[in-house]
């Protein structure tokens, strides 16, 4: 078995409070890492690592767990800039603009979407993404939605099946009927390449009780529940995510205290997308109001050509701290370890013993800097499953 000393670690973010300075960081300075495998095997300060076959110098940089984006919409065709335009003229942004997707995306060949899923990855990679999300949801036929879903696992095991994205637009004037086909036909031929089943339960798109019915049928197919839930007003997406044991509800931008109450109690995790909110001029989510009540809070891009084109979990990091309250500590947990929860993954999002061995090295002494200077090139190499990925 070949073993990988990653020494000269500045700064290490373990995301295990047994480690380092108890915080839930974890963190620990002038530290090294044994990787065996696609598994970290060792942690502990660089003075008493073992010997190993292979050495990596982290340089004295600091050394952060890869990024777990657990909220994309990466198969898809074309992109929606002149809609992006039309919103900083001032024109709001409504889920409408789905549909010029879905046309775009059904008339692409599949080498087309993979090519394009294929970009998207690699880009998200590079600025330190190691584990993805990817949901369907641009299909919107039988047919598209399974393609969508086994181009999406070429890429990832976490795959989402999101049939209820919207009504295709052929189901314009019998919504009832639409969805019968998601709980069917589009569902039996989906639930072979997906994990999860998500609705967007939102005004213009499914209500509350339509989007009890999909997600009902997804868990009796195996597929566990997502909600993209209160993100363009006040509405009943959170209380179904709690209701229906939800691996998260997203978006959660439009919240009362009871749904906030809900989150906390029902162990959902609310994930926030604030680069959607930079792309839509929409407000913030409190991210301060979920953490006070104890709600587990993760952070995620959202990379979807409509509300917000952004592959960067690094300025989600940076737009949660300035513009949703976070500090640098919890933002960054929340693009790891909180993501990880949000997945139901605990292999993920850390850096102990047992745990995959994903990381990213900073160009910086401190993770700090990741919020400190926004915009910032800072990923200097990553390691995915025990691998060199980038750098």
């Amino acid at each position: 078995m070949t073993a990988t000393l990653v020494g000269g670690i500045g700064e290490l973010v373990t995301n295990d409070p047994t480690l380092g300075d108890g915080s839930p960081l974890g963190l620990l300075r002038d530290t090294a890492l044994v990787v065996e495998r696609d598994r970290v095997a060792w942690v502990g300060p660089a003075r008493a690592a073992p010997a190993a076959d292979l050495q990596f110098d982290a340089g004295d940089r600091a050394v952060i767990p890869g990024f777990v984006d657990s909220h994309s919409h990466l198969v898809f065709a074309g992109d929606r800039a002149e809609e992006f335009a039309a919103r900083m003229a001032g024109q709001p942004y409504e889920a409408g603009g789905i549909r010029t997707t879905v046309a775009a995306t059904r008339a692409a060949t599949d080498e087309q979407l993979t090519a394009q899923v294929a970009r998207h990855v690699d880009e998200m990679r590079r600025q330190g993404t190691t584990t993805v999300e990817i949901k369907s949801g641009y299909g919107l036929t039988v047919v598209d939605e399974a393609r969508a879903l086994a181009v999406a696992h070429q890429f990832t095991e976490e795959t989402t099946y999101l049939g209820a994205h919207v009504v295709a637009p052929e189901y314009a004037d019998d919504p009832a009927a639409y969805v019968e086909l998601v709980c069917g036909p589009m569902l039996e031929a989906s639930a072979p390449y997906a994990r999860w089943v998500d609705v967007f339960c939102e005004r213009g798109a499914f209500d509350v009780d339509q989007a009890r019915t999909v997600l009902q049928a997804g868990k009796a197919k195996g597929l566990i529940p997502r909600v993209h839930a209160n993100q363009l007003g006040p509405g009943p997406g959170v209380q179904l995510a709690s209701e229906m044991g939800a691996a998260s509800a997203d978006h959660c931008t439009f919240l009362d205290d009871a749904d906030v109450t809900a989150l906390a109690d029902a162990g959902v995790v609310a994930t926030l997308l604030p680069a959607v909110e930079f792309s839509t001029r929409s407000p913030y989510p409190d991210a301060r109001r979920l953490l006070a009540a104890g709600a587990t809070v993760a952070l995620a891009t959202d990379c979807n050509p409509g509300s917000g084109y952004s592959s960067s979990m690094p300025l989600c990091i940076a737009l949660a701290v300035r513009e949703m309250r976070m500090t640098p500590a919890e933002a960054l947990w929340s693009a790891t370890a909180g993501g990880a929860a949000a997945l139901r993954r605990a292999d993920i999002g850390r850096l102990s013993v047992g745990s995959r061995a994903d990381f990213v090295v900073l160009d910086a002494p401190s993770y700090l800097h990741l919020a400190y200077r926004p915009g910032v090139p800072l990923v200097t190499a990553v390691w995915q499953a025990g691998r060199p990925a980038i750098g």
